[in-house]
């Protein structure tokens, strides 16, 4: 069901209505206003509440921060900016970002109903770089990050030539680095959600502009760009049945991303970007080619040093992330004797002994050996010899709780058991049967796979 809005004008003249027809006081109305209104199911973000006569909307620091941003805009001629606004424009976007940052405020909400979006972006098509305008570029991009908060603001976006004016801009910002940072959070708030932005931003050319950027000399980190490859290659928009996202996926895989993601993996877990190149090679990693040419790169090779250098340092937010990577890559068949061939498995226990008191990062080995050892009875056997039986029911024992750990647990077991009758000899004589009946009857997403691990262990109660 369609959410029910209202106007900031329908708004006040409710509250008008209440004092001169109904002879309420000020405060009165207003409370009786936002009451009636919320009854009725209406949407009142972004509406501006004041008491009449005590204060008026135009009293809003972010009313009056957009007021003069557009008079400002309102006197631009031939559609440029003037030079001596620019100090005030940049001054302004500062202000108006600062405003919007705190979501408990609501002051995006305030903003974009008031017309934010659609005026930043008229301000950010009138910047002509080679002017000297640039130095408004940061700050009228940052705050329009902020603005774009939901599927209005960015279908307001789109609706202004967002994508076009936004892609624009970062062509000509291409050397610096603050300016192509605050471009690409605008992107990555834009594309959420909306897959037709996702669409348009293609259609400008984004990913020949990341790939660009991803192979400048300079290897400065430029954070957002990797949060703009991820959204971009999220199916999110739950209005679509179809998404294309996948296809975007290949063709940035085919263009060459994805080997340039590889080699930034390379830098290591003293590399800032490692976590978040990690996530974006993971959206590019959409099928069997793709993962190869990772492998084929040296994707394995590299996660597997920095699988090691996070156990070794204590890192384990790095740790989970390029066994997440790992996990994907995995798929692979060629990937999984790979792996196996460069000694991952035994990499992959030590880490989790490393990590013996997180259940998140031992769920995320028990992944990636799971699917390693699928319909792999060689593969099987070397994770059993590699301590994979022992490590489940080490984790199993210890974390009965961790629900998502169990099931990963109890499949990883079904993998390793399935077509291994010596595996599953070591498994029951290890006691895992009970520890998987524990499981599955402690923990609601694990009874599917606790039914099958007990199936494939041999066992002909495995329904009870």
């Amino acid at each position: 069901m369609a959410v029910r809005a209202i106007s900031q004008e329908a708004f006040d003249d409710l509250v008008r209505e209440n004092v001169e027809d109904l002879g309420m006081e000020p405060s009165e109305a207003l409370e009786d206003a936002l009451y009636t209104l919320k009854l009725q199911g209406v949407d009142l973000s972004g509406i501006i509440t004041c008491v009449p006569g005590e204060s008026s909307v135009k009293d809003n620091p972010v009313i009056a921060c957009l007021d003069r941003l557009k008079e400002v805009d309102s006197v631009s001629k031939d559609g440029l900016l003037r030079d001596e606004d620019l100090d005030e424009i940049s001054s302004l976007f500062v202000k108006l970002n600062e405003l919007c940052s705190s979501q408990e405020l609501g002051n995006a909400a305030i903003a974009t109903k008031h017309g934010a979006v659609e005026l930043t972006c008229s301000i950010c098509s009138k910047i002509k770089t080679s002017t000297g305008s640039n130095r408004i570029v940061v700050p009228c991009l940052k705050a329009l990050a902020v603005l774009i908060h939901d599927l209005q603001s960015t279908e307001v976006f789109r609706n202004s030539s967002g994508p076009r004016i936004v892609v624009d801009l970062l062509r000509d910002s291409i050397s610096d680095s603050d300016s192509l940072d605050a471009g690409f959070a605008v992107v990555a708030a834009a594309a959420t959600g909306n897959e037709v932005v996702k669409q348009l931003f293609m259609e400008q050319k984004i990913d020949e502009l990341i790939l660009q950027v991803l192979n400048r000399e300079s290897k400065i980190t430029i954070q957002a760009l990797y949060d703009a490859i991820r959204v971009i290659l999220t199916p999110d928009d739950g209005r679509v049945v179809a998404s294309q996202v996948y296809g975007y996926a290949r063709t940035f895989a085919k263009l060459g991303i994805a080997r340039a993601l590889t080699e930034a993996l390379q830098a290591g877990i003293g590399s800032d970007s490692l976590v978040s190149a990690s996530i974006a090679l993971k959206s590019i990693a959409v099928n069997d080619e793709i993962c190869k040419s990772i492998a084929e790169t040296g994707g394995i090779d590299t996660l597997l040093r920095c699988i090691d250098d996070s156990g070794e340092q204590g890192n384990k937010t790095a740790a989970k992330t390029c066994c997440s990577l790992l996990s994907k890559l995995a798929g692979s068949d060629s990937n999984k004797s790979t792996i196996v061939e460069k000694r991952g498995l035994d990499k992959l226990i030590k880490l989790a002994q490393r990590f013996s008191d997180d259940p998140l990062v031992i769920q995320e080995v028990m992944s990636i050996i799971s699917i390693i050892c699928l319909r792999s009875p060689d593969h099987a056997a070397s994770a059993i010899e590699a301590g994979a039986g022992d490590l489940a029911v080490q984790a199993m024992k210890r974390f009965p709780a961790a629900a998502q750990m169990q099931r990963n647990a109890c499949n990883m077991i079904r993998n390793i058991a399935v077509r291994n009758a010596e595996n599953r000899t070591i498994l029951l004589a290890n006691g895992i049967e009970k520890l998987i009946r524990t499981a599955k009857a402690n923990n609601e997403i694990c009874r599917t796979s606790a039914t099958d691990a007990l199936r494939d262990l041999g066992l002909d109660n495995y329904n009870s």
